[in-house]
C-alpha cells in the first residue's frame, strides 16, 4: 500500500509505530548533519527527519536530491519531536525515515505552495491544480463539500427527493443570454444550456413528485464580476400544495441549520421587509442590515425655496454617518468625488456636521439657518460627533446613488464584519418592471411568477402596480436566494404571457409544453433557488466566490488553465453545418 496513515493524523499515541506516508515535499531544511522534510497531503503536514547518526548514508543522499513538490513515499518510525510545533496537530512527533521512494519528481513550481504565496491571481489561476494544494484554497473546497452535504441531508430529511434535470434544453428569450450548443444531427438548430431548471421543476410538480431539489449547474452568458461566473451552482427546490409561508419557513430552517452546523450560531426568526420598504429605507432590494445608516427623507426640512438644487429635486434624502463629524474637508471631498464618478452619477454631495462641541457646520450654510439645520439633525436622530450626508435628484436614481454611498462608507468604517451575519427576507416584489430598451414590461423574476391574488385585477389596468408572490433571502447585503409562488392556472399564465408581449404563437412555440401540462391537473406549487457558490462564500467569511470553486473562470469568462473558450477545427464546424470559413 502507498500509505498506512495520512500526514495529518499522527500524534504522541503513535510513538514507536512504523508507518508509511505519501505526499508532496513542502520544504527541505538541510543543516548538514541533519535534514528535515515537511511532507504534505490534503490532511496536513508531518515532519520527516534524516540524520547522520541514525540514517543510512545512501538514504541521506537520496533525501538531499528531493525538491519542492516531489511526490514521495516514506517508511519510518514515529518518534517524539525534539523541537515541538504547537501550530500543527502533528507538531509533537516526527518520522525517522528508514525507507524513501520518489514516486514522481517535480519542476520547481511557479509560485510558493504555502498559505502566503508570492503568486499573482492570474498566475495561480493558470496553475490552479497547484493553487489548490495551498491550505487557503483547499480548505474552501473542503468547506464547500461540507455545505453541500449539510444541504442534502437537511432537504432529504424534510422529504425532498433529488432529481436531475436536462442540461441540453430549449432557448427562451426571457432573462439573461443563453449559452447555445449547435446540434449536429439537427443542423441549423441549437440547444441552450439552462439558466435554471425552472420549467422542469414545475413539470415535476405536475408529475406529482411533491418536493424536489437539485444542486445543479446553471449557465448565463452575462458580464462577470467578483461574485458571478458564467457557470454557477444553485440549490434548486420546488414544493407542491404550499403557500409562500411554507417555503419561507422551510428554507429559513435550512439556513439556520447551516449557521448552527458551520458557524455555531443560533438565530431567531429572520426579519422580513417588503420590497417597497427596502427601497425606501436602504435604496436597494438586498440591504445589508449589519449596520444602520438608514435613509431619512428630508423634503419637508430642505425643500423650501432657499437652495435651488434641492427645490428642483424629486427627493432629498440623507444618511447619518455616526461618529464621522471628525472627517476632514479632504475626506468629505473624496466622498464627493466618489459619488460624482460615472458609475454613481451624482451631481454632488451636501454635508451637515454636528460637532462634538454642539456647533453645526454644513456645505449649505448660506442657504439655511441654524434652526433649519437643527431640524435635519433631529430628523436623522444625529448626536454630537455625527455627520449627515445628503443627496438629491430623481427618486429612483438618488436612492440607488445613496445606497452605493452607504455601502462605501460601511467599507471605510469597517462595518461589514464577515463574521457577523444578518439574514432577512425581502417580500412583495413588483411582478413587472418597465424596460426602456424594449419599450415593454418584463418579468422582474420570470414569467411563471404568480401575482398576488388581490392584485390580479390590476394586470390589465395598472400592470406596474401588481405585486408578485415573490421573495428573496438576503444575507449581508447579498441576495443568496430567490423564489416565488408559481402560476398553476393555464388562463392566468396565458394572461401573463400576453402582458409580457408574447403573441399566442410565440407563447405556444416557447412554452407550449408547459401550457399543455397545465391541462392535466397542475397542483399549487412554489419554490426557491439559492446561489450555492455565493452562500458558501459568505458562510465561509468572504464574498468573492472564485476561491470556493475548484476551477473558476477569470473576469473575462476565460479558463486560463485550459485556455477556453477556443476555436475548433473546421471539420467540426462542417459537421455542425456552421460555415465560418474565411
Amino acid at each position: 500500500m502507498y500509505r498506512t496513515n495520512t500526514c495529518g493524523e499522527l500524534n504522541e499515541t503513535n510513538i514507536g509505530q512504523t508507518v508509511t506516508l505519501a505526499g508532496w515535499v513542502q520544504t527541505v531544511r538541510d543543516k548538514g548533519f541533519v535534514l528535515w522534510i515537511d511532507l504534505r497531503d490534503r490532511y496536513g503536514i508531518t515532519q520527516l527527519v534524516f540524520d547522520e547518526q541514525r540514517t543510512d548514508k545512501t538514504l541521506l543522499e537520496q533525501a538531499r536530491k528531493l525538491g519542492r513538490e516531489f511526490v514521495i513515499q516514506a517508511v519510518g518510525q514515529v518518534i517524539e519531536r525534539a523541537s515541538k510545533n504547537p501550530n500543527i496537530p502533528t507538531g509533537n512527533i516526527e518520522i525517522l525515515v528508514k525507507k524513501l521512494q520518489i514516486l514522481n519528481a517535480s519542476l520547481t513550481p511557479p509560485f510558493t505552495i504555502e498559505d502566503e504565496t508570492d503568486g499573482g491571481e492570474e498566475l495561480r489561476m493558470k496553475y490552479r491544480y497547484l493553487d489548490i494544494r495551498r491550505n487557503p484554497v483547499k480548505d474552501k473546497l473542503v468547506f464547500r463539500s461540507k455545505v453541500a452535504h449539510l444541504v442534502r441531508n437537511y432537504l432529504s430529511q424534510e422529504g425532498f427527493i433529488e432529481i436531475e434535470t436536462p442540461v441540453l434544453i430549449k432557448s427562451t428569450p426571457e432573462g439573461a443570454r443563453d449559452f447555445v450548443v449547435p446540434s449536429r444531427m439537427n443542423q441549423g438548430q441549437f440547444y441552450a444550456l439552462p439558466q435554471s431548471p425552472q420549467t422542469f421543476k414545475q413539470l415535476l410538480m405536475i408529475a406529482g413528485m411533491d418536493k424536489y431539489f437539485q444542486i445543479v449547474k446553471c449557465f448565463r452568458d452575462e458580464d462577470l464580476r467578483a461574485d458571478r461566473q458564467p457557470e454557477f451552482t444553485q440549490i434548486d427546490c420546488e414544493m407542491s400544495f404550499v403557500e409562500q409561508e411554507d417555503v419561507l419557513n422551510t428554507f429559513e430552517g435550512m439556513a439556520k441549520h447551516l449557521f448552527k452546523e458551520l458557524r455555531g450560531l443560533d438565530f431567531d426568526k429572520f426579519p422580513r421587509i417588503t420590497y417597497a420598504e427596502a427601497m425606501r429605507r436602504y435604496g436597494n432590494d438586498k440591504p445589508d442590515i449589519r449596520f444602520g445608516m438608514e435613509f431619512v427623507e428630508l423634503n419637508d426640512e430642505l425643500k423650501n425655496g432657499s437652495f435651488k438644487v434641492f427645490d428642483e429635486a424629486e427627493l432629498v434624502v440623507g444618511i447619518n454617518a455616526e461618529g464621522c463629524a471628525s472627517y476632514t474637508r479632504k475626506q468629505i471631498d473624496e466622498l464627493t468625488d466618489w459619488v460624482k464618478r460615472p458609475q454613481i452619477g451624482s451631481g454632488g454631495l451636501v454635508y451637515v456636521r454636528y460637532n462634538q462641541d454642539g456647533t453645526i457646520k454644513s456645505s449649505v450654510d448660506k442657504f439655511y439657518s441654524e434652526d433649519q439645520l437643527k431640524k435635519v439633525l433631529e430628523k436623522t436622530q444625529a448626536k454630537a460627533g455625527d455627520l449627515i450626508l445628503i443627496l438629491s435628484g430623481k427618486a429612483d436614481k438618488v436612492r440607488s446613488q445613496l445606497s452605493a454611498l452607504r455601502m462605501e462608507l460601511a467599507e471605510r468604517l469597517n462595518l461589514r464584519n464577515p463574521d457577523v451575519f444578518a439574514p432577512l427576507w425581502v417580500v412583495d416584489f413588483p411582478l413587472l418592471e418597465w424596460s426602456e430598451e424594449e419599450n415593454r414590461y418584463v418579468a422582474m423574476h420570470h414569467p411563471f411568477t404568480s401575482p398576488k391574488p388581490e392584485d390580479i385585477s390590476l394586470m390589465e389596468t395598472e400592470p406596474g402596480k401588481v405585486r408578485a408572490n415573490a421573495y428573496d433571502m438576503v444575507l449581508n447585503g447579498n441576495e443568496v436566494g430567490g423564489g416565488s409562488v408559481r402560476i398553476f392556472d393555464r388562463d392566468l399564465q396565458a394572461k401573463m404571457f400576453d402582458l409580457l408581449g408574447f403573441s399566442s404563437e410565440d407563447a405556444e412555440a416557447q412554452f407550449g409544453f408547459l401550457m399543455n401540462a397545465f391541462k392535466y391537473g397542475a397542483p399549487p406549487h412554489a419554490g426557491i433557488a439559492l446561489g450555492f457558490d455565493r452562500l458558501t462564500a459568505i458562510l465561509g467569511g468572504q464574498e468573492v466566490i472564485r476561491d470556493f470553486i475548484a476551477f473558476p473562470k477569470n473576469n473575462s469568462g476565460r479558463d486560463v488553465m485550459i485556455d477556453a473558450p477556443s476555436s475548433i477545427h473546421q471539420q467540426q464546424l462542417d459537421e455542425l453545418g456552421i460555415g465560418l470559413k474565411e
